[in-house]
């Protein structure tokens, strides 16, 4: 009798122990199953994207606003990106997107600055002002060889 009880208690812990693993296996891959988050798509294409990735954070003001959904090729062989922003966040038709690096070496990253205008882009709008990602390696080997 003794060794049942002991068995179902160590069959508890171990079930205990493997949702804890799968829960905290979700919240760090940033997969969420209760929580939905209200957003809205905006696409804006670049010129180079070079280590931009998908789930990468949108800033403005220094405050994240949204996600990278995806990065396709499009036309003209320009990087479409497709945003993804919060409801509460409002984007003037006429703001730029710059891709911007996270401190030297770090991650890539969209900054958002608003512009003027009174217009506001809606679900499936489009940023037509775009900065694209500087390439340090680009720009090491033109220094490098003389073509700055």
């Amino acid at each position: 009798m003794k060794k049942i009880n002991f068995d179902a208690i160590v069959g508890l812990f171990v079930l205990a122990g493997f949702l804890a693993f799968v829960y905290m296996s979700l919240q760090l891959g940033e997969f969420s199953v209760f929580s939905v988050e209200k957003t809205y798509s905006v696409q804006a294409k670049f010129g180079n994207v070079s280590g931009l990735k998908r789930g990468a954070i949108i800033e403005m003001a220094g405050v994240n606003v949204g996600k990278v959904s995806s990065i396709s090729l499009g036309e003209n062989d320009q990087a479409q990106v497709q945003l993804q922003i919060n409801n509460g966040v409002k984007i003037t038709d006429d703001a730029i997107a710059s891709i911007k690096t996270q401190g030297i070496i770090g991650d890539k990253y969209i900054k958002i600055s608003q512009g003027g205008s009174e217009e506001l882009l809606t679900n499936g709008g489009f940023i037509s002002e775009t900065e694209s990602a500087v390439d340090l390696e680009e720009l090491v080997s033109k220094y490098i060889f003389g073509k700055v």
